[in-house]
This record gives structure tokens, sequence and C-alpha cells, in this order.
């Protein structure tokens, strides 16, 4: 059964907060445009112009909030867990980022700007997104790793391998000060060290319970 270890926020406070940045940037929104309009026309105003701002900014919020639209959920691996950045939300963010590029062209192209601020909110609506999620997400989209209580899988990028509990001296995790970037250090019986670098696998959400399973399940060879 799928295992759920942080919720979404709930509904009420992420209609209200979305609410409120919706109409502080709609009331802001102005300050991208120059004050003389020539050629509107049809459904175009001002209004239309302000709420497809202020639509960009909240699209960029949900992809950059993760928080209010996808929870985080280990899901089991026959007798263990899967531990990974999942695919379904990076494909909604990636989706959802698509109308952001659009909104921007389609504003540009039927309003008159102020051409230094319409640019510096449009780079920050498409480069943040971009930098901070979607990027990591892309590079990771096939790490994982996998643990149970017969062997210890996992791919990072190029590097992989599936190796039997039965083949395990020891193991450690590695912590930075602040109790991240964790690196699960495993002792062969063969002699050779092997350092799994959960820190490169956008595993950061999952570090709590990566820990209680090895204490738990691994506590006779953990250090």
């Amino acid at each position: 059964m799928t295992k759920t270890i942080r919720k979404t926020y709930p509904k009420d406070f992420s209609i209200g907060v979305l609410i409120i940045i919706f109409t502080c940037v709609f009331f802001l929104a102005g300050q991208l445009f120059e004050k003389h309009q020539p050629n509107l026309s049809g459904f175009l105003s001002m209004y239309v112009a302000y709420f497809l701002v202020s639509l960009a900014v909240l699209i960029m919020i949900l992809i950059l909030w993760e928080e209010i639209l996808f929870p985080i959920t280990i899901k089991p691996e026959g007798d263990g867990l899967i531990f990974r950045n999942h695919r379904t939300k990076l494909k909604i963010q990636a989706i959802i980022y698509l109308s952001i590029p659009a909104i921007v062209v389609f504003i540009y192209f039927n309003f008159e700007v102020n051409t230094f601020r319409f640019f510096g909110w449009a780079a920050v609506c498409m480069i943040l997104p971009v930098i901070a999620k979607l990027i990591s997400g892309i590079n990771n989209y096939n790490n994982f790793l996998t643990l149970t209580s017969s062997y210890i899988e996992y791919k990072n990028n190029a590097l992989e391998g599936k190796i039997p509990l039965s083949d395990i001296q020891s193991m450690e995790i590695s912590k930075d000060a602040k109790g991240l970037h964790q690196k699960l250090i495993l002792e062969l019986k063969s002699g050779d060290p092997l350092t799994i670098d959960m820190d490169e696998m956008e595993l950061e959400d999952f570090y709590e319970a990566i820990d209680d399973y090895i204490a738990e399940q691994y506590k006779s060879i953990l250090k």
C-alpha cells in the first residue's frame, strides 16, 4: 500500500493563499504595461492583461510550492520500499509550465508593454521554475533507491547497482551538519566500499523515511 509521508496543505489554506497572491499581483500588474494601448479591440482589455499576468505568477507558485498540489508518497517494492521523485508530479509540472511562455508571448504581441519591467517579470516566471524544479526533476527522472530485506538497489544517472544484503558487511548514513546531503556508505564483504549519493538523486523529502527503514530493517549491520 502506498504510504503518504507529506500531505498537501488544506484546500482552504491553499486557496486562500493563492487568492491573496493573485489579488496582489493583479493590482500591481499595471506597472508592466504602457498607459497608452492603441490596439485593444474585441475581448482584449487591460483587465485581461492583468488577469494573465496574475495567472502566470500563480502557475509559477504552484510549480515551486509543491505542498499545494503534490503529496509525497512512498510505494512498496516487494517486502520493502522504493524511493523516487514521482514522475507524474514532474509531468504535471512540465505541462502547466508550458502555459507560462504561452501567456508571455500572447501578452507581448497583444499589448504595449514596459519593456524592462515586462521582461523582468517574464524572466522570473519562466526561469525560476526551470532552475528550481524542472531541471533537477528531469536530471533525476529515472533515479531511485529501493530498500528491501534481501537487497538494496539504486540508480543515480549513470551509476546503478543491485546489492544483495548478504554481501554487505556494514552500512553507514553520512550527513552534513544540517542532517541533509545524505550518503549511504556500504562496506561490502569483498572489501570494496560503495557510496550511494542520495543527495544527488532528489530524495531529500524521503530522508526521514529512509532513516527509519534502515534503523528498523538493517540495525544488525548499521554503524
